[in-house]
């Protein structure tokens, strides 16, 4: 039905009769003249019917917004004058000959020339197929399918097998909670959709498939935000055979080439290394934004011996944090705007948000103010305008509470000051974070949990210390960090049986619950396990940073909303009763209704 795409009608086509297909993005009658614009996928193209050609000019006059149209024409240079440079096809116009009315359509429900914000996303997902319409959201998918392009390339050219792997798995205990699918020929068992093909694709390294990857669909039921779906796709890599510095390697690459051939954007060679403890001192995140030139300072030893006990608790506490942020020309900030920032820090547990504004550095004390110097003797005032460099103008700000809610707390400030003040220095920041712990305490549950996940290797010179000191226990993972989002995550892998037994101790997990959830692995590392590791992208997140775009819902075709509905579809919706007998589920009625 088209000879051509609209987008690629250009001067080489003058004189020659095309077909094309596509929607009417806007329809003008100009005096006896109607103007079509058409678009498809690739653009759009001006069509001119005149009254010469009684029959096609008869269609055109019936022709409104989003009806699908066949036709003919010849393409001509538009006349001097008006032309539109703002378009690829801007320079010329098709001469109408032939035109078919293939399909009518309604009036949208909101206008396709839109921003994304102009309109409510809710509107936007619950008529989808009309949103994908858009120019943004056209040219996101295109660079989603071009980056899906580059990626594979880049692989395939380096030995990598995509291999498939199973969507109806086994529930495991560790991670976020898994969407469970009942079985109907097992009945009361069910599968788990899975959160990662992490352990196939570590039986597949036993197999000797030594180099895999795989486009896949994963899920978590999972509180969402921003850039969470509840479904979502990762890139999934495994190797063997290769240490950590030669994935990282091969990695690096594998993104450069990427941003090379889709933004024309040279990043680092290589990329910049950086252990998680610094990460956390100087930025309170495990995912710096390096872009954003503020760091965190600790001050505990300054304000240990101080009666003011908001600093002087967390400052002798093993488990707290004092830490100084030095606000270049935060002096200038209001009032109310540090209220604000106070509100917001709130949000990650902080009791407040302590500051000494900086209006003259050489009067000492008289030339500095805050609420909090009353409480401060001079020579921890000294201290500190030594130690965060404190100039003329500036502002500091404080935290002191246990040192979670003070990296969580700080470091989200750290990146709302940049974002609000427009401190962000460069384009592109990559990073690998490295040397994480093995684990992180959970008070809840009071015991270990893994800061990755449970087959994430120990350092070898740590192995000792499983069982004596776990806290202490450093990893072999190594984390991709881009402008402050995390983009991939990946580790070297435990290939040892024994290994595996002491972490799954660590974590709490009894013999008998690791023989039951995860025995088939265990039996697996017995039988020739080579040394293997691999990481996970995010591709959802990776396409939302490369587009620009705020969400990774404006990312994918058809996402699911913050609650992890589909508008679109009205998923999820309840089942008939003959289909939950078949899978001999009852549900439980609420409490109101079993009362009545």
């Amino acid at each position: 039905m088209r000879s051509h795409y609209c987008g690629s009608v250009n001067e080489s086509l003058i004189d020659q009769e095309v077909e094309l297909s596509g929607w009417v993005h806007r329809r003008r009658d100009h005096g006896g003249v109607i103007f079509i614009d058409l678009r498809d996928r690739e653009g759009l193209v001006q069509v001119v019917y005149d009254p010469d050609r009684e029959d096609s000019f008869a269609i055109a006059e019936k022709v409104r917004s989003e009806y699908v149209l066949r036709l003919k024409g010849k393409v001509r240079l538009r006349p001097e004058g008006t032309e539109n440079p703002e378009l690829p096809t801007g320079k010329v116009e098709v001469l109408g000959h032939e035109l078919e009315i293939l399909n009518t359509a309604e009036t949208p429900p909101f206008m396709l020339d839109i921003e994304d914000d102009e309109v409510s996303e809710e509107l936007r997902l619950k008529y989808r197929y009309v949103d994908l319409r858009r120019e943004p959201m056209l040219e996101r998918l295109k660079m989603r399918s071009e980056i899906v392009r580059g990626l594979r390339n880049y692989l395939d050219d380096n030995g990598f097998m995509d291999i498939e792997t199973p969507m109806l798995t086994k529930a495991t205990p560790e991670g976020a909670r898994d969407y469970l699918v009942p079985s109907r020929t097992h009945s009361g068992s069910f599968f788990a959709l899975p959160q990662s093909p992490q352990i196939f694709k570590q039986l597949l390294m036993i197999s000797g498939l030594d180099r895999y990857y795989q486009i896949v669909r994963c899920f978590r039921d999972e509180d969402l935000r921003a850039d969470r779906q509840p479904e979502f796709t990762q890139l999934d890599i495994e190797t063997s055979f290769l240490d950590e510095e030669q994935i990282m390697s091969m990695m690096e690459e594998m993104m450069r080439q990427v941003f090379k051939q889709t933004l024309d954007v040279d990043l680092p060679n290589p990329f910049p290394r950086m252990p998680y403890a610094e990460a956390m001192q100087k930025y309170g995140s495990d995912k710096p934004d390096l872009r954003i030139p503020l760091e965190l300072v600790d001050i505990a030893d300054l304000l240990s011996d101080v009666e003011f006990k908001v600093f002087a608790g967390p400052a002798q506490d093993p488990n707290g944090r004092v830490a100084a942020m030095r606000l270049p020309k935060g002096g200038e900030l209001s009032r109310k705007e540090i209220d604000d920032y106070t509100k917001f820090v709130g949000i990650y547990g902080a009791k407040g948000l302590a500051y000494i504004k900086v209006n003259d550095k050489a009067a000492g004390r008289d030339g500095l103010q805050s609420p909090i110097l009353k409480f401060l003797p001079d020579e921890a005032v000294e201290g500190i305008m030594s130690r965060t460099g404190a100039e003329d103008g500036d502002l500091i700000f404080f935290g002191a509470d246990k040192a979670k809610i003070v990296n969580e707390a700080l470091g989200a400030l750290r990146v709302k000051l940049g974002e609000d003040l427009g401190l962000m220095q460069g384009e592109w920041e990559p990073l690998w974070v490295v040397e994480f712990p093995m684990f992180e305490w959970d008070e809840k549950a009071n015991r270990y949990t893994s800061l990755h996940h449970p087959f994430t290797s120990p350092n070898e010179e740590h192995l000792e210390l499983l069982e004596s000191d776990p806290a202490a226990c450093l990893s072999r993972a190594y984390d991709m960090v881009l402008n402050g989002t995390e983009v991939g995550g990946g580790s070297m892998r435990i290939y040892r049986e024994a290994v595996q037994r002491k972490v799954f101790k660590a974590l709490g997990i009894s013999d008998e619950e690791a023989q039951d959830k995860f025995g088939f692995l265990l039996d697996a590392l017995k039988y020739g396990c080579p040394p293997h590791g691999g990481i996970a992208f995010g591709l959802d997140r990776l396409v939302m940073l490369l587009s620009g775009a705020k969400s990774i819902r404006d990312v994918m075709a058809f996402p699911k909303t913050q609650s992890a509905s589909c508008l679109l579809t009205q998923a999820p919706s309840p089942v008939s009763d003959a289909q939950l007998r078949e899978l001999n589920i009852r549900l439980r009625r609420k409490q109101e209704e079993s009362n009545s």
